[in-house]
């Protein structure tokens, strides 16, 4: 039979891995190319060495980690009694949609 801990030690040693594999495919940054001629182009870029042409094409750099907002409001009950209520959102932008994200809304968003 095969104890606990070393049922515990496998299953630590297998999450650490999967873990790190996820912290290793994730991206940082994604950018969305502006062409002087045909407008914001219809594919992001990930990460690393891509070529441009000068004063035609402009990359926007743009953060696609998750990001957390935080909704907070306070309610009161029949009796009057102040409930404090939080929501926690955890979002983060598609990377295929991010062109269409930077014409529609900006950059700001």
């Amino acid at each position: 039979m095969i104890s606990s801990k070393a049922i515990a030690s496998i299953v630590s040693k297998k999450a650490r891995l999967a873990l790190g594999l996820g912290a290793a495919a994730t991206t940082v940054y994604s950018s969305v190319l502006v062409d002087q001629f045909h407008g914001t182009l219809p594919e992001s870029v990930g990460e690393g060495t891509h070529f441009l042409i000068p004063w035609v094409q402009k990359p926007y750099i743009l953060d696609v980690r998750a990001r957390t907002h935080t909704l907070s409001a306070i309610f009161a009950t029949d009796d009057h009694e102040p409930v404090n209520l939080t929501l926690r959102v955890i979002s983060r932008p598609d990377v295929q949609c991010l062109p269409t994200i930077v014409q529609n809304l900006g950059l700001d968003s």
